[in-house]
């Protein structure tokens, strides 16, 4: 018999720009991790299975890392499903606990980055035919062709100009996308950035490919975060109720044919994959957007959170543009989306994001989020995708 899975402790490091602070990864696991068990009030040793995910480090750096929370002996999974990653090692935690599988799992992830723009890709032949997102890469050079700027911001850059030409949707409204989660970040203090800019400002920004500005993109993050995830008898038993946020339903979706036959960068960057997790996590859970009060989505460049926005059924297909200027996704509007800052101005760890994501909506369903918290919030979204693909929905809910 399947049981209830809870988040009952979350924590994670302030994300910082690659180089700023002299740490190793294993040091900001260290954090995120004692943060995440003093968060749930229970020792290291409760901790039965650990799930941990990361991108650029090597072959069991997950073990390194949980090794410095305590020498217990406990199986050890070694994670990497690209900007979808965070989300992965929670997603496996849960099914280890519904599953009956253990009691008490912490999901764990961390990311320590180079400096400059994230690859992924190269105009060279080679790295272009062995690339895991050649076919993606390959439906973008078919439209648009293959530049020499970081080709993740050209795929979504191409998606943005798409979603122009189609449904006339303007710069002014993909650069309100980054003004409201840059203004959003400036109440999180674990955001890499807490400046402010208006939207003439951010169109005024570098640009890193057309139509989109430095402002509207991801930056290179180090970071960690980390939850512990537990079953409904572990909470009875520790007392947890009051800390308990329960996942009321969790998706992951990969690719479909759908994301190549239109040829449409919008397909390829994962717009199907997120609707078809969010269309799984409604049935499972009983609930619709319309019972979301707090949303944190993967905006790595502002034309995703708009793309992510119809694939939630926030809005109708093509209307994302008018949704976000309507001030509908922030304070005082319908949701609240991106309360954290968002990867824009957050940051963007890749193995650590979809943790962060979680460990914000624990704290604004619990009442802890400060500056930034969202009045009277019960349930909350995580939206979590890499290109590759994999994209993971998580429903959350006050327990």
């Amino acid at each position: 018999m399947a049981t209830k899975a809870y988040v009952v402790g979350v924590g994670m490091t302030k994300f910082e720009k690659p180089e700023t602070r002299d740490w190793q990864y294993w040091d900001m696991a260290k954090e995120a991790g004692t943060a995440a068990l003093a968060d749930a009030g229970i020792p290291y040793e409760s901790v039965e299975q650990a799930a941990v995910g990361y991108c650029f480090q090597a072959s069991t750096a997950g073990q390194r890392a949980v090794y410095e929370l305590g020498l217990t002996g406990i199986p050890v999974y070694n994670l990497n499903n690209n900007c979808a990653t965070g989300s992965t090692a929670l997603m496996t935690a849960r099914q280890f606990v519904e599953g009956g599988l253990a009691d008490c799992v912490l999901a764990l992830g961390f990311e320590k980055m180079a400096r400059g723009s994230l690859g992924g890709g190269s105009a060279g032949e080679n790295d272009f035919k062995t690339s895991p997102v050649a076919r993606h890469y390959g439906i973008m050079a078919a439209a648009h062709g293959f530049e020499m700027s970081p080709p993740t911001a050209q795929i979504f850059g191409n998606a943005a100009r798409e979603h122009m030409e189609r449904y006339g949707t303007t710069e002014v409204q993909l650069a309100a996308v980054g003004a409201k989660n840059h203004q959003h970040s400036a109440n999180n203090p674990n955001a890499q950035f807490q400046d402010v800019y208006t939207v003439d400002e951010i169109l005024a920004a570098r640009t890193v490919h057309r139509p989109l500005t430095k402002l509207q993109c991801s930056p290179t993050s180090d970071g960690a975060a980390a939850a512990v995830v537990v079953s409904e008898r572990f909470v009875e038993e520790h007392g947890l109720r009051g800390r308990a946020v329960e996942i009321a339903a969790q998706a992951m979706t990969t690719d479909t044919g759908e994301s190549f036959a239109s040829g449409s960068c919008i397909d390829a960057v994962g717009r199907p994959m997120s609707r078809a997790a969010a269309r799984q996590v409604y049935e499972r859970s009983g609930l619709g957007i319309e019972d979301v009060d707090v949303i944190e989505l993967h905006d790595c460049f502002s034309i995703n959170e708009l793309l992510t926005y119809e694939a939630l059924g926030m809005c109708e297909e093509g209307a994302s543009g008018k949704l976000v200027e309507s001030g509908a996704t922030t304070y005082g509007g319908r949701w609240v989306v991106n309360p954290s800052g968002g990867l824009i101005s957050k940051g963007h760890p890749l193995g650590a994001t979809g943790l962060a994501q979680a460990t914000e909506l624990v704290w604004q369903l619990r009442g802890e989020a400060g500056a930034r918290q969202v009045t009277g919030a019960r349930v909350g979204l995580a939206h979590n995708i890499g290109l590759g693909g994999a994209a993971v929905v998580t429903l959350l809910r006050k327990a």
